[in-house]
């Protein structure tokens, strides 16, 4: 009777402790659940020359092997054939260029006329003479004249100032009233045209302002700052072309040749009047001959 007594007893413990039943029954679970995980089997390892491996590592170890053996497959001829060159073109030289006469080489490289050319024998060097003229042009020197318009209107100081700045040097300036003898004899070259009689009442109407301007072809440079002789055709930044409009209002005039500076500067002038100097900016205007 003991026996079935204790088997009675622990049941009735067991229904009477619900706790004690849960806590049992879930170390059970535990215990299934950490015996039936076992590990992952680790997946095969593939040999060294296993094409799966290669495309595992990607795709550059393979790549070089193969962009490697392309160089080397076309470089070879390429090689090959501009070393075959250089050893011809080394041959050409040490071999043909000896044999072939100096002359020969030079006529069949360049067509250039040799010394006994007529062409280099007609050609001589500057003769002393020429050289002194070019270094004694910078003492050309031209007539220009303010006309009584400039004058009224104050554009002696800027028309000064133009041939200035261009750098040549003023060797003679005064203001005057010519007669009209004198007029004439300056314009004798128009007489004959419609427009002298005009042209000698317009420079008879105000004073003029006679000036030498003294530098390096003086006579076709201080024409070209003029500008042309009706204002319409002159181009910005001349005289003409800035200052004046009207063709019987040209503001200015200055000598068209060498020879009429000459006469026009002898006109205007007494021997004496033009001054002869060196201006002290002269070196840095010219090069030194």
């Amino acid at each position: 009777m003991a026996p079935t007594g204790t088997g009675h007893d622990a049941t009735g413990a067991a229904r009477s402790n619900p706790t004690s039943q849960a806590s049992t029954a879930a170390t059970r679970r535990e215990d299934t659940d950490t015996s039936s995980a076992a590990p992952a089997p680790s997946p095969p390892k593939a040999p060294a020359g296993d094409p799966q491996q290669q495309r595992q590592l990607g795709p550059s170890s393979g790549s070089n092997v193969h962009w490697s053996s392309l160089l080397a497959e076309n470089l070879a001829p390429r090689l090959f054939f501009v070393l075959s060159a250089f050893l011809l073109l080394v041959a050409y030289i040490i071999f043909v260029f000896p044999s072939t006469p100096p002359h020969q080489v030079s006529s069949e490289i360049c067509s250039c006329p040799t010394s006994e050319s007529p062409l280099l024998s007609s050609l001589q060097p500057a003769s002393p003479t020429a050289i002194s003229n070019i270094t004694m042009s910078s003492a050309e020197q031209t007539f220009i004249a303010i006309k009584p318009d400039g004058v009224q209107r104050g554009l002696i100081g800027p028309i000064i100032s133009r041939f200035e700045n261009r750098g040549f040097k003023l060797a003679a300036i005064k203001l005057v009233t010519p007669s009209k003898e004198h007029l004439e004899k300056h314009y004798e070259d128009l007489a004959g045209k419609p427009f002298f009689a005009g042209l000698i009442e317009y420079m008879l109407s105000g004073p003029i302002c006679a000036m030498v301007w003294e530098g390096r072809d003086a006579v076709k440079t201080g024409r070209t700052i003029l500008g042309a002789t009706n204002p319409l055709a002159s181009a910005p930044g001349t005289i003409r072309g800035d200052f004046a409009i009207d063709v019987g209002r040209n503001v200015c005039h200055g000598s068209d040749s060498v020879e009429n500076a000459k006469k026009e500067i002898a006109l205007w002038f007494k021997e004496g009047d033009v001054v002869s100097y060196k201006a002290s900016q002269f070196d840095w205007i010219y090069e030194k001959a």
